[in-house]
């Protein structure tokens, strides 16, 4: 295990910035999930730690000593791919095998590692199978097995669950976090799947365009977004934001949306009385939603997606497009109107402007 810390690095290929100047602490035995769009700079930060790219500037620490000029062989971190990596010409069992061939260790203990890891894994009746033979979850589980039979202080995963499909993916998320919990290792994990960052992570550091917008812990990030990117970005369906006024009524400071006035709950308030009347983004997560008896939020239902569990809605409301999760089968269709009303206690307020959390 090790502690990791980035200061000031950076990345660019010629006049262009990949990466901008960013400071980042890992701490010993986390879980560190980077998550962004495609091009944020995650898997270039990743690389950057594996030594398979070179930083521009800043140092890169583990446990206070800096790494920048060690080759990737000698930095005791083990890298899991998204495409496996896996030799073809090899078996599973030689695949496992082939660092430690390679740094000579004693055949009586790869045997005993190749056992022990495969039997974690469950792929110990595979080892005589070659990559050709094997399923892409089964690959996976291969590559992971290379990696951990190195016994590092840090794993990085780069997109590993992104070719599998989605029963294999919740097989091995649990998988991969059943394994930090057993061997607290420090484990730094890219993807683009806001749901595995949510499941896995200890700590989330969210990307884009090179910057760390925020981190911290997953429900940190879901509870208290700083900003309208990451109030979209985290959460599945995203969050409905909607044009917005505060405006104060008979000295109680509320929110107006449309033809409609909502009273602000008593955390959101001594922020509005600060802020005067002034346009906002209203941000409301469609869970957050539940069905009214009284016409208060009157919208009009455009699809309807029932997913047996629940159900998302599709509505129009005021001409605003809004997405609503309920719990249970609605059977309500388009065209129909429903009433709605929002639980205030859950409500999200940025600047319209910066986008920025007020």
């Amino acid at each position: 295990m090790a502690r990791v810390e980035l200061v000031q690095v950076s990345r660019r290929y010629g006049k262009q910035t990949v990466l901008q100047p960013l400071d980042l602490t890992i701490p010993d035995g986390s879980f560190t999930v980077l998550v962004g769009p495609s091009g944020c700079g995650k898997s270039t930060l990743l690389r950057l730690l594996a030594g398979l790219d070179s930083v521009s500037d800043g140092a890169i620490l583990m446990d206070d000593q800096q790494i920048n000029d060690r080759d990737p062989a000698d930095r005791d971190i083990a890298m899991v791919f998204q495409s496996y990596a896996l030799y073809p010409h090899l078996t599973v069992a030689e695949n496992l095998a082939f660092h430690m061939q390679v740094k000579k260790i004693k055949r009586s203990e790869q045997q005993d590692k190749i056992t022990r890891i495969a039997a974690i894994l469950g792929i110990d009746k595979l080892l005589g199978r070659y990559p050709r033979a094997l399923s892409g979850g089964q690959r996976q589980r291969v590559a992971m097995g290379r990696a951990m039979v190195r016994n590092p202080q840090v794993f990085l995963f780069d997109e590993p669950l992104s070719n599998l499909d989605a029963q294999l993916r919740m097989e091995l998320r649990a998988e991969i976090k059943s394994l930090h919990q057993r061997f607290k290792t420090t484990m730094v994990y890219v993807t683009h799947d806001q749901v595995e960052a949510m499941t896995l992570a200890d700590q989330i550091v969210v990307m884009r365009e090179g910057v760390i917008v925020q981190q911290g812990s997953p429900l940190e990030i879901y509870d208290r977004p700083v900003d309208t990117f990451v109030a979209r970005f985290i959460g599945s369906p995203p969050m409905n934001l909607l044009e917005a006024q505060l405006v104060s009524r008979e000295g109680i400071p509320g929110v107006a949306c449309g033809e409609y006035w909502l009273p602000l709950p008593a955390n959101w308030r001594d922020a509005a009385m600060h802020q005067g009347d002034k346009p906002v983004l209203m941000g409301v997560r469609p869970h957050h939603f539940h069905l009214a008896d009284s016409p208060a939020l009157p919208a009009t239902v455009k699809l309807v997606e029932v997913t047996g569990e629940s159900s998302l809605l599709h509505l129009d409301w005021q001409g605003l497009p809004l997405h609503v999760q309920l719990a249970g089968r609605i059977t309500a269709q388009p065209g129909e109107k429903l009433s709605l009303a929002i639980d205030l206690s859950h409500l999200h307020l940025f600047d319209k402007e910066s986008g920025k959390r007020l």
